[in-house]
C-alpha cells in the first residue's frame, strides 16, 4: 500500500500568494502546485489530487481560494475533497486573513504577525494583531476549515503582502515560518507515534 502524500493547505491563491508559496516550497525542500493558484481556484479537487500524486516528493503546498464568495465556494469544495481523499494526509492548514465583505472566521491554533512573532490573538490582512480576537481569524476561504480536523491551523495575514514584509522578493519569511511551524509540529507528532509503537511492541 502506497504511503499517503503529505500536503499543507493554504487558503489563498492570488498571484502574490503563488509567488510566496513557490519560493517557500523551494526553501523547505517541498513542492508547490502552482496550477492550484487562482482567484477563485480554477481546479477541481480531483484534478488537484492528480497533480499532488505527480509530485516527486513531499511536502506539497496547495493553494485554495474562494475570491470572497459567501459560504462554501469552489476553493473550499476542492479543499474538502482533497483533505478527505484516502491517499492524502494534511499536515496542517495556513489560514489567511482577509477584509472581504463576506469574510467568515475559523479557529486557529496559533497566529504569526507581520513581524514573525507567534501569538494566540488573531491577525488581520496586514498581519497586525487583533487583540479582540483570540484563537480565531477572519478570512474568505475558511468556511470549512474547522471541519477538516487538521493537526494544526496557523493564522497569518495576506500571504505575499503584509505591508511588504512577506514579499517574495525578501523570501516570503512569514509564509516560510508558517510552513516550518507545521513541519516541525508534524515531525514531533511522528516521533511521538514512533516511540509509542516501539514501547507497545
Amino acid at each position: 500500500m502506497a504511503a499517503k502524500r503529505k500536503i499543507i493547505i493554504i487558503t489563498d491563491g492570488d498571484e502574490y500568494a503563488r509567488r510566496a508559496v513557490e519560493i517557500t516550497a523551494r526553501e523547505v525542500g517541498g513542492r508547490c502546485i502552482s496550477l492550484s493558484h487562482g482567484n477563485p481556484s480554477p481546479l477541481t479537487g480531483r484534478e488537484i489530487v492528480s497533480l499532488i500524486k505527480e509530485c516527486p516528493y513531499d511536502p506539497v503546498l496547495v493553494m485554495f481560494d474562494d475570491s470572497g464568495m459567501v459560504g462554501e465556494g469552489p476553493g473550499e469544495i476542492a479543499m474538502r475533497y482533497v483533505s478527505g481523499h484516502k491517499d492524502i494526509e494534511v499536515l496542517g492548514i495556513i489560514a489567511v486573513a482577509s477584509h472581504t465583505r463576506h469574510a467568515e472566521w475559523t479557529k486557529v491554533d496559533v497566529c504569526i504577525d507581520q513581524n514573525g512573532e507567534l501569538t494566540h490573538y488573531g491577525v488581520d490582512k496586514d498581519g497586525s494583531i487583533e487583540y479582540e480576537e483570540v484563537g480565531r481569524i477572519t478570512g474568505d476561504t475558511v468556511y470549512c476549515v474547522d471541519q477538516l480536523n487538521a493537526p494544526i491551523v496557523v493564522g497569518v495575514g495576506d500571504i505575499g503582502k503584509m505591508a511588504k514584509k512577506d514579499d517574495y522578493r525578501v523570501g516570503a519569511p512569514i509564509t516560510k515560518l508558517a510552513v516550518e511551524l507545521i513541519l516541525e509540529r508534524s515531525a514531533r507528532y511522528a516521533d511521538t507515534k514512533q516511540r509509542q509503537y516501539e514501547t507497545d511492541t
